[in-house]
């Protein structure tokens, strides 16, 4: 049967007013911080009802598009990677929750990034940026007995290799891939000796980029993450996880 015979799909009128509100945005090249009418303004505009125009305005805030502040006229949102992808952050922790290929994929996907990410650090790093790997890494090594510090820190490591590149996309997706796969990481049961296991990992890593050594960098953030990828599913298996 032809396109023709599919029967029309009736849509919210929020939904409808959102799609407008986007349009004037994009048809009038509105920048960050620009206003945009009010709601009665809106209302008026669309002849619609208020609790339309709120769905709407709610709907587009939380995509990050624009900032409603009590008091004030909605404005449109300064743009970001980290915005775009913190939107994504229930949904992709509850894919990942209930699809095991999705969780590996992730995993598979994060080796790759960050294997190149370490090399490249080590061929572009400042001694600014060493001194602060160095400081994380201390401060890391200090936070042993504390799982939830010592995980945030894990983080704070891999984040400020990622930094180093000078890429806000890098930046930002790595961000976003520790935050989704933190939550299967860090378990109700510790491997006793696994926090030293990966400082000595981290210390390698950190070794290779401050001596410049790309290939040395590289295949020591492999090695690491692929340990972690291992002893992830050794220790889920008995309800546990571990650093990364």
């Amino acid at each position: 049967m032809g396109s023709e015979t599919k029967p029309i799909k009736r849509r919210k009128l929020s939904d409808e007013v959102k799609d407008r509100i986007l349009e004037t945005i994009q048809l009038e090249a509105l920048s960050p911080g620009d206003i945009l009418p009010s709601e009665r303004e809106l209302m008026t505009l669309y002849g619609v009802g208020r609790p339309a125009i709120r769905e709407a305005m709610q709907s587009l805030q939380g995509m990050g598009l624009i900032e409603v502040r009590h008091g004030e006229r909605p404005r449109v949102a300064e743009a970001s990677m980290d915005s775009a992808l913190e939107q994504m952050s229930l949904t992709m922790q509850h894919i990942l929750s209930h699809s095991g290929t999705t969780l590996e994929h992730l995993k598979e996907a994060r080796l790759g990034l960050e294997t190149y990410l370490a090399g490249r650090a080590a061929s572009v790093r400042t001694e600014a940026q060493v001194d602060q790997i160095r400081s994380v890494l201390s401060a890391q090594r200090a936070a042993r007995p504390d799982p939830v510090k010592f995980m945030h820190l894990d983080g704070a490591f891999h984040q400020s290799i990622a930094d180093i590149c000078g890429n806000p996309l890098y930046s930002a997706v790595t961000r976003a891939i520790f935050d989704w796969l933190s939550v299967f990481h860090v378990g109700t049961v510790r491997n006793p000796g696994l926090e030293d296991l990966t400082l000595s990992e981290h210390e390698d890593i950190f070794d290779a980029i401050s001596g410049g050594d790309s290939a040395r960098a590289a295949n020591a953030m492999k090695d690491h993450l692929l340990r972690s990828n291992k002893l992830y599913h050794q220790s889920n298996a008995r309800g546990s996880g571990q650093p990364g």
